[in-house]
């Protein structure tokens, strides 16, 4: 496998997504702004949502692969057991706690946007747009248990193209606003359940390839799948507690009119990075790692891990930094249109700089999670992550009734730094990891390329600086500008002091 390629190939598709769904939020900030519609959609997307990157982002993944690919190797036939056996369950379970939330729905509600429960008519809307996207979560779970079947076959084009298919369907509703009127939210939320839908059929089309899928709901699990389930939720909290820290601070957002949207909206910005330079690597290590990590070749784990780390940082810290400069251009230039007023561009943009702080750690962790998870071990980064949470909403809740929804992304920046150097720790305490010379080398060349991106950067911003303003209709223009030669300058410097080879292109992990 090719590391680069590969993590290129996810990222191709994922940039795609990214930039579609950027293309439905401006939409959505257009017609919606940062309202009460806005408010109640996003607690009713935000659920199935993060379900969709707690499965689909290499959190299922990190259960699924060690063990499927222990199984592919004793032949198609116990593979094709153990898969059937995982799906088979893993529909009942889903089933059966998606009907209890239905039943549930107000207490539901009042849970995830407590906020709410005052105004009976955000609450009303709320329940009633939840209730349709609810069932988004049976479906995009089995998408990603489709998924990590394809990357576990080192297909990795196909798990990465299908949440396309939701940024589409949502577009089009709202390229149809005008003629649905107040209830462009209701379409919405339909939509979001009927895109779960054809994503499921789109990864089933190609999964045939390699599973035949059958049902048999036999009530007596196998050692190997009770194995895999024990390390599902372990997974699944310990490689999703970004997404886990976002939905707590929605929680807490909830209290302050207009929170979630600013924090939405800020989500979204560096959220398009941390698919390439954490979600994208980590998926596409984790098949090759688990491999290398049961034949015991310490040289090919130490490559992948080292370049694997490096390639995140090469990726996640430039883009730290460029935020952290322009992140009220930023927001300004892809959002502040329409419902979307200054104050609101202000608010998201605070959001997004001290989101911005921790996109690196947010980055590495996806990477050092799949360190243990290659190593079959759930465990050690639940229980880090279990604490990081914690620390999370000790800091968010002391400190809300103080500084407001800002605290949130403060909040989730610390704890999730917390998070990294408690699982860098126990790596080196395990003797899991340990840095080669190269990327010692390269890891102060990176630094060095992206201090150079951002003083040229913040160049660039205050050469366009009245072409950014607010008031400006081809402020998008300018920043594409910017980004491009940002970019563009970061890549070049990196290459003449090597912090980037060509042949790194071409090396084999």
């Amino acid at each position: 496998m090719n590391l680069i390629k590969s993590t290129g190939t996810f990222s191709f598709f994922t940039i795609i997504s990214r930039l579609l769904g950027y293309l439905r939020d401006i939409l959505i900030a257009i017609f919606l702004g940062t309202g009460l519609l806005a408010d109640v959609f996003f607690v009713a997307f935000r659920i199935p949502n993060t379900f969709r990157r707690l499965f689909s982002e290499g959190t299922f993944n990190a259960a699924f692969i060690p063990s499927y690919s222990s199984e592919i190797i004793k032949g198609k036939g116990k593979s094709n057991i153990f898969a059937n056996e995982v799906f088979n369950y893993l529909f009942l379970i889903l089933l059966v706690l998606v009907l209890i939330v239905q039943i549930f729905m107000p207490a539901f509600v009042s849970l995830i946007a407590p906020g709410f429960i005052e105004d009976n008519e955000k609450m009303n809307l709320a329940i009633n747009l939840t209730r349709i996207t609810i069932p988004f979560l049976i479906l995009v779970s089995l998408a990603s248990f489709f998924s990590a079947i394809l990357n576990s076959h080192n297909r990795f084009a196909e798990a990465a193209a299908a949440p396309i298919i939701l940024n589409i369907v949502l577009i089009i509703i709202l390229l149809l606003n005008k003629s649905l009127n107040d209830e462009l939210v209701y379409y919405l939320s339909y939509g979001v359940t009927l895109a779960g839908f054809l994503q499921l059929i789109f990864l089933y089309f190609f999964v045939t390839k390699y599973l035949k899928l059958t049902f048999n709901f036999n009530f007596k699990l196998s050692k190997k799948v009770k194995l895999f389930f024990n390390k599902l939720l372990p997974s699944i909290f310990s490689s999703g507690v970004t997404q886990i820290n976002i939905l707590v601070g929605t929680i807490i957002a909830s209290f302050q009119a207009s929170a979630v949207s600013y924090l939405y909206y800020a989500d979204r910005i560096y959220q398009i990075n941390l698919a390439i330079a954490g979600i994208a690597i980590g998926i596409v290590i984790l098949p090759q790692l688990s491999k290398h990590i049961s034949k015991k070749d310490k040289k090919k784990i130490d490559l992948i891990q080292n370049k694997a780390l490096e390639l995140s940082l090469f990726l996640s810290l430039p883009a730290s930094i460029a935020l952290l400069v322009a992140s009220d251009e930023i927001i300004s230039a892809l959002f502040g249109y329409g419902q979307f007023g200054e104050s609101s561009v202000s608010n998201s943009a605070q959001a997004l700089y001290y989101f911005s702080l921790g996109l690196p750690a947010f980055a590495m962790i996806k990477v050092f999670s799949n360190f243990f998870f290659a190593n079959h071990d759930t465990k050690t980064p639940f229980y880090i992550s279990l604490i990081s949470v914690l620390l999370n909403i000790l800091i968010s809740v002391y400190f809300f009734r103080l500084i407001g929804f800002i605290i949130i992304p403060i909040a989730t920046t610390i704890s999730s730094w917390f998070n990294l150097i408690i699982l860098f720790l126990f790596l080196q305490k395990r003797n899991l990891f340990s840095f080669n010379n190269v990327f010692i080398n390269r890891f102060f060349k990176i630094v060095f390329s992206s201090i150079l991106m951002g003083l040229f950067f913040n160049y660039l911003i205050i050469i366009f600086n009245e072409q950014l303003s607010f008031e400006n209709s081809l402020k998008s223009v300018y920043l594409i500008l910017s980004v491009i030669l940002g970019l563009g300058f970061y890549l070049f410097t990196s290459y003449l002091i090597k912090a980037f080879k060509l042949e790194d292109i071409k090396l084999k992990y």
